[in-house]
């Protein structure tokens, strides 16, 4: 994708690359290290990948650029890591997009039900293309370097009331994040939406608070969200997805070819990425399944019927929020797909 020298992110092979860092690294005596702070355990996918990004980054410039990585909010909420980036006190930080909205409005287009691909190659092309350029070039008005974007998993809707049909949402009551879009995807369903905060899911859910919630799979279990709730429809409606965000400064001190060197390597490991997530999501499934929670694929015609209903009301709020910048990533986004 695009970086702030201007070169294309695939201008070199990785043999090519690692050629060039051989010859280079005299040539930059200086030493470039860059702290990354994240919020997942370091068993989850994503930092399991930072560590192969680090290992691959070190390696084709032969040592001259280290990644250090922090996992589980050892750096910080999400909000001081991302502030830290912009202010230069952290080098960079891996976000979910979801819990950027305040920061960056424009990344909210995220949230908008059944916007990727089911497929997985399609949702990569997607993001390695013009929508994912410019979603990530939305940041530099921000004040941070958007370098890479990552996926991390599908939302599932599960309740404690039938989900038969798309006609069995109406009047329940759904847990979302603060999100006029996620509001606005409910209430094309006829349900109701309440923004509570990730932590008294459970219990919300346990007393009725609310009859329902999305999330991942992995998420779902490993929260064991599935103990307090009967049904369980696998939609795959909302993805989740991350975005890798550096400092300005830091990144533009950089010889031009460690960029390449660094977008290509977040990029290559993706399919790995993919790969170890999925693995994740079956084992949840597995587990969620010995439970007595009552479990159900939607069909293609079925998401399509979700899609059809939800995607222009969530379009709309999302441009009403996002405004031209909105508006704009989502041309890019109908003339590319």
């Amino acid at each position: 994708m695009k970086n702030s020298s201007n070169i294309g992110r695939r201008t070199f092979s990785a043999i090519a690359l690692s050629a060039l860092a051989l010859t280079t690294t005299a040539a930059y005596a200086q030493e470039f290290t860059a702290r990354i702070g994240h919020l997942e355990s370091p068993q989850q996918s994503r930092h399991i990948h930072l560590e192969k990004v680090a290992e691959l980054v070190k390696e084709r410039t032969g040592g001259a650029v280290e990644f250090q990585i922090f996992p589980q909010a050892q750096l910080g909420n999400q909000r001081v890591m991302t502030e830290g980036v912009q202010l230069g006190t952290l080098e960079a930080t891996v976000s979910p997009a979801a819990f950027l909205g305040g920061f960056n409005s424009a990344v909210s287009v995220l949230d908008i039900p059944y916007l990727m691909p089911a497929d997985t190659a399609e949702a990569q092309v997607l993001r390695e293309g013009p929508f994912g350029d410019a979603l990530l070039d939305s940041f530099t008005s921000k004040g941070v370097v958007g370098v890479a974007w990552w996926p991390n998993g599908m939302k599932n809707f599960t309740s404690n009331e039938p989900l038969d049909d798309i006609a069995a949402f109406a009047d329940q009551k759904f847990r979302v994040m603060d999100s006029n879009i996620l509001i606005e995807q409910f209430n094309a369903l006829g349900a109701s939406a309440i923004a509570l905060p990730f932590g008294e899911l459970y219990t919300s859910l346990q007393t009725g608070v609310v009859d329902g919630q999305e999330n991942p799979l992995d998420t779902i279990q490993r929260m064991k969200f599935f103990e307090v709730q009967d049904y369980l429809v696998i939609s795959e409606h909302g993805a989740m997805e991350d975005v890798v965000l550096f400092n300005p400064t830091w990144w533009a001190s950089l010889p031009a070819d460690y960029q390449v060197i660094i977008n290509d390597a977040f990029d290559e490991v993706v399919p790995a990425l993919i790969e170890h997530k999925a693995s994740a999501v079956e084992d949840a499934l597995d587990a969620i399944s010995a439970s007595e929670i009552n479990i159900r694929v939607a069909s293609p015609e079925e998401r399509a019927a979700f899609r059809d209903v939800m995607y222009d009301r969530s379009v709309t709020a999302y441009i009403e929020r996002a405004g031209d910048a909105g508006q704009s990533l989502i041309d890019v986004y109908t003339a590319n797909y």
